[in-house]
């Protein structure tokens, strides 16, 4: 059989992606390579980023890095980066054999691979972004226990800084049948968590004539399915009604909410064209507050945005603070070749948008360990996880997030992996590589 090795950047939309073109690839005859064990690729692919200039600088970087590590293997690479500037990655990189923007995913990938053979130059296949118009859809496990549905992809909102719209098109889903369907092969394949995916999913519908609204719906009627995560939605997209409709008769959608706000003034998000205010983002935070106390609300906010002034980050710092949400994610703004926000003055020297985010990464941790503090002692259902087996053949702890997206970890226990157990949280924290966690004790 030919191996094949993946390296994902980015979003977990694409991590999503990645994972169903694993599938179909190992179909037709590959199967996965781990590069950790020195096993030789016979095709690489790496799915790119482009939303920052670190971000496409971390594709180069990796890219580089595999074809050194595989210097026999048939290089592919596709994803934003590869929509956005497939000339620039072709000067800049050498060694691939194949660039593919964001339009050929799955079935589109796999008739251009041919017979594998390295070439001179990369061949490039990219359609032109107002000319994406199809929908690939697909629900692809990761790693863990998780499910990703992919229900949206594309965006019609071309907020001042950003390039996805460039990158991924307009906005288009699948059918409410179709997606009903994959989640009951989840259940089928025992999977018990499934995460909406898309590049703004409160926007479903444009294809359908549907709602987002109406997808969660029929998706919580689906038995067997423990519960469902929604990946991420705009604040304007997330009605009131639906916010009532979790915390009152949803049986399945977990009270895990990924807001981005962005800016926490209303001048710095109208040269953002962003479509709220500072106002309607704090409604529907302490309305989800109100409703659901304990909920999990982590929000995007960007720092060092043109025309961000030192006093409108101090305002919106202010702002931010004040909300009672669990976590940020913060990130330093980027500028990216054909966006408006290039035309934006003043600009924010590249050192005072680090130390802004700075300060935005440690008031996330401050709030994240405070809102596991109020967390124990209570009652929770926690999703484990298979952990690493380490070097010596003993396994790592084991973690698993609870239905409001705290972090738990325990003592290995095989018969618990992909296993929903009530447990008390316990008033103790631990460290992880990925952060805090809340121990749990042997019997739950």
């Amino acid at each position: 059989m030919k191996k094949v090795a993946y390296y994902t950047l980015g979003c977990r939309l694409n991590f999503a992606e990645t994972s169903t073109l694993a599938y179909r690839l190992q179909q037709v005859g590959f199967e996965k390579a781990n590069p950790r064990d020195g096993a030789a690729a016979d095709l690489i692919v790496v799915n790119t980023c482009a939303v920052t200039e670190q971000a496409t600088a971390k594709s180069r970087q990796q890219i580089h890095k595999l074809v050194a590590e595989h210097p026999k293997a048939f290089v592919v690479v596709t994803g934003c980066y590869a929509q956005i500037a497939p000339d620039q990655l072709a000067e800049r990189v050498k060694g691939i054999d194949l660039i593919v923007g964001t339009e050929y995913k799955g079935e589109g990938i796999l008739t251009l691979l041919g017979d594998l053979q390295k070439r001179d130059e990369p061949l490039v296949y990219r359609t032109p972004y107002r000319d994406i118009h199809t929908f690939h859809g697909g629900c692809s496990a990761d790693d863990r226990t998780r499910h990703f549905l992919k229900v949206q992809d594309g965006c019609d909102y071309f907020c001042t800084y950003c390039t996805i719209p460039l990158a991924r098109g307009r906005s288009r889903n699948g059918s409410i049948a179709e997606l009903v369907a994959l989640a009951h092969d989840v259940v089928e394949k025992g999977g018990k968590e499934i995460v909406l995916t898309g590049v703004n999913i409160g926007d479903f519908g444009r294809s359908t004539g549907e709602s987002f609204f109406d997808l969660c719906r029929a998706l919580d009627r689906v038995e067997g399915v423990e519960r469902y995560r929604i990946g991420s939605i705009e604040p304007n997209l997330i009605t009131d009604e639906m916010i009532h409709w979790i915390a009152e008769e949803s049986r399945r959608f977990a009270p895990h909410f990924h807001i981005p706000l962005q800016a926490g003034t209303d001048e710095v998000l109208r040269l953002m064209r962003r479509r709220y205010d500072t106002a309607l983002f704090a409604h529907k935070i302490h309305l989800i507050r109100e409703v659901i106390p304990d909920a999990f609300i982590g929000v995007d906010v960007m720092a060092g945005m043109r025309g961000e002034t030192a006093e409108l980050f101090e305002q919106g710092y202010s702002f931010i603070q004040s909300l009672p949400v669990s976590q940020l994610h913060p990130f330093t703004y980027s500028e990216r070749t054909d966006t408006k926000a290039l035309e934006i003055r003043p600009i924010v020297p590249m050192p005072e948008r680090h130390e802004r985010t700075a300060r935005l990464v440690a008031l996330s941790d401050e709030k994240l360990r405070a809102f596991y503090r109020q967390q124990m002692g209570r009652v929770s259902s926690v999703l484990w996880e298979q952990p690493p087996l380490r070097k010596d053949g003993t396994y790592a702890p084991m973690h698993g997030f609870s239905d409001n997206y705290i972090r738990c970890q325990r003592s290995f226990d095989a018969a618990l992996v992909n296993v929903c157990q009530e447990v008390t949280l316990s008033h103790e924290l631990v460290e992880t590589n990925q952060g805090p966690a809340i121990l749990v004790g042997e019997g739950g």
